[in-house]
């Protein structure tokens, strides 16, 4: 049976939001609160969604354990990410963060406490005081479980705002009218196999990452990059891609994450000599050193022969010093991970480790309010219409080329309450929502009845296998310019083989089958923008290490390889074409003074 125009339901509403992780349900509830209509789409149950893997704790410069302030977190955050962060945007949210946490706190949020009753602060990676002279403590925590209290408590908060979420539901594409605004989202219900075109004056992509690009990820399943497909289909560009953070310490062999926490709690890496080697890259920081730079080292030890086990290709993260009782009062899901996923007690014995991807820094374009932009053609730039993008599948950017531990959680909320803020405004200023163009689910009926109508051809998994192979070979933690071209290449052929992708199953009836079909097109769209984005950057800067373009840290033009005369810039990856442009990095922070770029050292 084919999909067209009469089996389509129509909704309508003030605000659609694509995704009920961290972002989307802060953005929710905000919105909810203000008396909007609101409807969350999300592919799963909300508190099942990825915000809730979030372990170590979420940045804020509160002070409770060491002295500590916002513009600390500010220079940190630059520095962290490599000098491609936007400074105006990383000082509003860390400006935001105290007051965002201490607004958690309010909600019900379950924080460790200290014996004062002040929020428990463990250190992190890249954290420091007085820009970069010690660890600081600034990742307020809730044991190693912090995504998982975070996500549950806005789930409550929204329940008691009566807030609509429409649970098992999966976006399709982005509806656009004559003019570029964005005026809905065409949907499938997972349940029924129905689809729906749903009508609004805002819509919200909140829809998180793409890991599961890659082969080895602690991203979950869910994480097909769902709103970066709708976003490039749209027209819109992707920035950033070719930047993907691998986290130090995820499980050897499985890919499950240990959080930094561990080393904020007092864990420390060792090679197969026992040598706490961070010691000789980071001697200030040493194993609190940021993500990528720690990575990077991991990855040096293993190259040089140091790594541990029979194949010598992982090392090793020591937590045993550290009691027992901390262990499972701070730590008790590492616990948990170390017995399910290594068979290591980690109170007795250390656990194999090796960088896994975790995260990306890009995403779709947006200003500090959560509105998507584009490139206005004189330099500036200008707003789509209607639409907004908060959290992982955003880029606002204040990751820039590596982000910091803890920032991750912040982002959600400081720019899920800003975005919902604006929407608010937005709302009540506009009449009503926009009508629909009459082609308005045209492109996603094509889309869906290639499907229906194969009869032979790819298996959607064949497929996304393939994607993750070709990503984890050509764009993995130290890159080669020979590699990525390679990369480039092979992504194209993948890229040619999703038209041919067949459905042998038709039912409608809760069809994974359709559903996994439909996000190999999202995540083809990821892998693409990533592969095209690294091999055309020539330089290394944060998470993208290419051999290649690796100098001494003694040349002022290129501290570690690193080129801000010519690649101080955003890239920007448009699906057609493949076509890549570019903009400045915005070096101007809101009030306080620059911080200039300068070599990274720990």
């Amino acid at each position: 049976m084919s999909y067209t125009q009469a089996n389509i339901s129509k909704r309508k509403f003030d605000v659609i939001i694509v995704g009920a992780g961290g972002s989307g349900m802060r953005a929710s509830l905000q919105l909810s609160r203000a008396g909007l209509n609101v409807a969350v789409l999300s592919k799963v149950f909300p508190t099942r969604s990825h915000t809730v893997a979030a372990q170590g704790g979420i940045g804020a410069s509160l002070g409770n354990m060491s002295d500590d302030n916002w513009e600390w977190h500010f220079y940190d955050t630059v520095k962290g990410s490599d000098w491609l962060g936007d400074q105006d945007a990383i000082e509003f949210m860390c400006r935001q963060a105290p007051n965002a946490v201490y607004e958690l706190e309010h909600f019900g949020m379950p924080f460790d406490r200290n014996a004062d009753g002040t929020i428990y602060q463990r250190p992190f990676g890249g954290h420091t005081a007085n820009h970069g002279e010690k660890p600081v403590q600034r990742a307020c925590a809730a044991a190693d479980r912090t995504g998982h209290a975070l996500l549950h408590t806005l789930y409550q908060k929204n329940v008691e705002a009566r807030t609509q979420f429409f649970v098992e539901w999966m976006a399709l594409d982005l509806i656009r009218d004559a003019d570029g605004d964005v005026v809905g989202v065409t949907a499938l219900e997972l349940e029924t196999g129905e689809i729906y075109t749903l009508q609004a004056k805002a819509t919200l992509l909140a829809t998180g990452g793409a890991g599961r690009i890659f082969q080895a990820s602690t991203n979950a399943f869910i994480n097909t990059g769902d709103g970066l497909g709708m976003a490039a289909r749209a027209g819109l560009p992707l920035q950033d891609m070719e930047f993907w953070q691998f986290h130090p310490t995820g499980v050897a062999g499985a890919g499950v994450l240990l959080t930094e926490g561990c080393r904020g709690e007092g864990a420390i890496l060792i090679n197969s000599e026992g040598e706490r080697f961070m010691e000789r890259y980071a001697p200030t920081l040493k194993d609190l050193a940021p993500r990528d730079f720690v990575s990077r080292s991991m990855d040096q030890e293993i190259k040089e022969g140091r790594g541990c086990g029979p194949n010598k290709d992982y090392v090793l993260l020591k937590l045993d010093h550290l009691g027992a009782e901390t262990i499972h009062k701070r730590l008790p899901s590492v616990f948990e991970i170390g017995v399910n996923f290594a068979n290591v007690d980690i109170t007795k014995e250390p656990i194999p480790v090796v960088p896994t991807i975790h995260y990306q820094m890009g995403g779709i374009p947006t200003n500090i309010h959560g509105q998507v932009v584009t490139p206005d053609g004189s330099g500036g730039e200008k707003i789509v219409g209607g639409l907004y993008a908060v959290g992982e599948c955003s880029c606002v950017s204040v990751h820039g080329a590596n982000r910091l531990g803890t920032n991750s959680l912040l982002d959600l909320v400081v720019f899920g309450r800003s975005a919902g803020n604006h929407i608010t405004e937005y709302s009540k200023a506009t009449a009503a929502a926009k009508e629909l163009p009459a082609n308005a689910a045209d492109f996603s009926l094509s889309r869906l009845n290639r499907l229906e109508s194969s009869s032979s051809g790819e298996y959607a998994q064949d497929v996304a296998n393939d994607i993750r192979t070709t990503m984890q070979a050509h764009a993995g933690v130290f890159r080669t310019q020979a590699s990525m071209d390679e990369g480039v290449a092979k992504i194209k052929e993948v890229a040619e083989r999703v038209p041919s992708i067949a459905l042998k199953d038709k039912s409608k009836v809760w069809n994974t089958a359709r559903m996994e079909a439909l996000e190999v097109e999202n995540l083809i769209e990821v892998a693409k923008a990533t592969m095209i984005s690294a091999a055309a950057r020539h330089e290394c800067r944060g998470a993208h290490s290419v051999d290649d373009y690796d100098r001494p840290a003694d040349d002022a033009d290129f501290p570690l390889g690193r080129n801000d005369k010519e690649w101080m810039k955003h890239t920007l990856w448009y699906r057609e074409g493949n076509r890549l442009d570019y903009k400045p990095v915005r070096l101007k922070p809101l009030t306080v003074p620059t911080v200039p770029p300068k070599p990274r050292t720990f």
